[in-house]
């Protein structure tokens, strides 16, 4: 290597490691939901907007998953365009059709963390673009490509969203589908005492004598978390 060809390489190393600073504080701000930093640090290097941790996941998703409101304001604020599963996560439904309209196979495509679109507008509670993306060929019973191995039927389970359960059941969902552990939506339902949930997934033959792993059925979280009337449900 030359003494020219070092010396590039040295800086593009102190860029590199600049840049991971900068990435660094910018995922310590999104985590804290500090809005002034996260400005300032984009202000600094608007770049940044667009750039992921070491689990691929953008930082825009980062704010979503964790609940970070103004973090997540001042993200969108630097005007990056929102990718699939930022849209969907969000609720951008014109988003959504635009992209699925440059891109009609995107409706199978995974996020960095193995969720497809559809997971996200589930487990988010955005019932219109479910509805988009189960129109433009979203699998109702795709499993994340994780260990949590979720169908998105399981993501609305998860977060009492009874339309979009409604619609993926309706859409051929399996209701006994099992996640990991052997948990399915019906046991999420009876843990947290999901009536409207319960019903709507034993109406569509829901197994209410499916057993997770460890042997637990719908039955037993009903009564462990003191749900009584949902208990009911099963004890009929």
């Amino acid at each position: 290597m030359s003494e020219n060809d070092h010396d590039r390489a040295a800086r593009a190393g102190e860029v590199d490691a600049g840049r991971l600073s900068q990435l660094a504080r910018l995922i310590a701000a999104v985590d804290a939901d500090d809005e002034v930093a996260v400005e300032q640090l984009l202000a600094a290097a608007p770049g940044l907007a667009r750039e992921r941790g070491e689990d691929g996941v953008s930082m825009l998703l980062r704010a979503q998953y964790r609940r970070r409101p103004r973090a997540l304001s001042a993200l969108l604020a630097a005007g990056a365009p929102l990718d699939l599963f930022e849209a969907a996560a969000l609720g951008r439904l014109e988003r959504v059709e635009e992209l699925f309209a440059a891109e009609p196979a995107a409706a199978s495509a995974r996020s960095a963390d193995g969720f497809t679109a559809l997971h996200l507008a589930c487990f988010f509670q955005h019932p219109a673009t479910a509805a988009v993306l189960v129109e433009a060929g979203a699998d109702v019973r795709a499993v994340a490509e994780n260990p949590m191995r979720v169908t998105p039927l399981h993501s609305a389970a998860a977060v009492h969203a009874h339309e979009i359960a409604a619609l993926l059941l309706d859409r051929g969902a399996d209701p006994d589908a099992a996640q990991i552990g052997g948990y399915t939506a019906l046991h999420s339902a009876a843990h947290s005492g999901d009536l409207e949930m319960i019903d709507l997934l034993l109406a569509h033959g829901a197994d209410r004598e499916r057993r997770t792993d460890d042997g637990r059925s719908a039955l037993d979280f009903a009564r462990e978390a003191g749900h009584l009337e949902a208990a009911a449900r099963f004890e009929k």
